[in-house]
């Protein structure tokens, strides 16, 4: 028990947090046209989230690989605790996207700062160790909408916001009593480690970094157009009725966190770059073709395709934490949530504009081509890592 603690305590704080997530998100879109009387604005709620990532993980990333992970962690839930009650005393648009917000800024060091510690403390399973967190990360976001239907079906909105809030005041006691921080750095191993500017260029000039940080983008963008575009195809271009959609968003999930936990103990074993490639290619495949079908087969066709970004989303980051040395590990996961923030805020904008001027099918088509680019570009890298295969690769320290 004591070897698999900090596991179990962050993997159960995350579940319980995006279990009322999962329940959260489905209830804010309907908040938002409810008070506006207007759709327009409900993308908004992925944008404000998105923004609040971008700006917020690299600052935690860079005090974290100082300071320890255990206060962001602890604020991350804090903030998350007062998201809920926000949303439950709102009514006001303000307030919700405020709310937005501060999940973006609260769940950064829960998405970004907890893998980065669990590489650390399993540096021989990481990839297994990231795998089962992400997982629960995403079996609670499947199991909340699947309450919020049955056990939950006669709570109102502003109960399941409580609920929320409650839920995640359970993360902030698990963290606070059961976490352990991690060590932090000595004033002169500050001096001699502290990553500045020069030590990021070092990465982003690595072709073969710079190439997986552009499918983390192109991630980012998948993950948000599932989030967002599709569930609106579905009902506006198909027709297909809400339960369609919750059922959609149920396995989109479980499609994700299977990806976790399979591809986490397989890249262990086989490598991370041969998983990022696989994983582009499921997904760019499941996109192109999921159209050609109807009801049942349609929806399998997308939750492979996700299991694709699933895929990709492991293996990439079990690839990165491996490019540094510890003391920077925060900060190289919480680029990591940078560049996927960046591809979720700029991915639905741009492929929603290319709709309204075309249509449907060829944004999604050339969506599954850009994908499909990425592949070539990450084997390009892999067969040039081959050819120099004699250079000794540095490790940032």
């Amino acid at each position: 028990m004591s070897t698999h603690r900090q596991l179990i305590i962050l993997s159960l704080s995350a579940f319980l947090l995006m279990l009322g997530d999962g329940m959260v998100l489905a209830l804010l879109p309907k908040t938002v046209i409810s008070l506006s009387h207007t759709a327009s604005l409900v993308w908004y709620l992925a944008a404000t989230y998105a923004l609040a990532q971008v700006i917020s993980q690299l600052p935690i990333g860079v005090v974290a690989d100082r300071q320890g992970a255990k206060l962001f962690l602890f604020m991350g839930y804090i903030f998350s605790v007062i998201a809920g009650l926000l949303f439950f005393f709102t009514n006001n648009m303000i307030l919700v996207f405020l709310g937005r917000i501060l999940q973006g800024i609260g769940e950064a060091p829960i998405l970004g700062l907890a893998p980065a510690a669990l590489s650390i403390r399993y540096s021989d399973n990481k990839g297994k160790a990231i795998g089962i967190y992400n997982a629960s990360i995403y079996l609670g976001m499947t199991v909340g909408p699947l309450l919020r239907m049955t056990l939950f079906q006669s709570w109102s909105d502003k109960q399941i916001f409580l609920l929320y809030a409650f839920l995640c005041a359970i993360g902030v006691i698990l963290i606070t009593c059961f976490i352990e921080n991690s060590p932090k750095l000595k004033n002169q191993d500050m001096l001699n480690k502290a990553i500045h500017i020069k030590s990021f260029l070092t990465i982003i000039k690595n072709p073969q970094i710079l190439v997986v940080f552009y499918g983390i983008t192109l991630y980012g963008a998948g993950f948000g157009i599932f989030m967002t575009i599709i569930p609106a195809f579905l009902l506006t271009e198909k027709g297909y009725n809400q339960s369609y959609i919750n059922t959609f968003f149920s396995l989109f999930y479980i499609a994700i966190s299977t990806a976790q936990i399979i591809i986490g103990w397989l890249s262990d074993r086989l490598g991370r770059q041969i998983f990022m490639i696989i994983g582009m290619l499921i997904a760019a495949l499941g996109l192109s073709i999921f159209l050609d079908y109807e009801y049942f087969i349609l929806i399998l066709l997308l939750c492979f395709s996700s299991f694709g970004l699933g895929t990709y989303y492991l293996a990439s980051m079990a690839f990165l934490n491996e490019k540094v040395s510890e003391n920077h590990k925060g900060t190289m996961t919480a680029t990591f949530y940078l560049f996927w923030g960046v591809g979720m805020f700029f991915g639905p904008m741009l492929l929603t504009r290319y709709i309204q001027d075309n249509n449907y099918l060829s944004g999604f088509y050339i969506s599954s081509q850009i994908l499909i680019l990425q592949a070539i570009l990450l084997i390009a890298m892999r067969l040039f890592q081959n050819y120099c295969k004699n250079k000794p690769e540095k490790i940032i320290t």
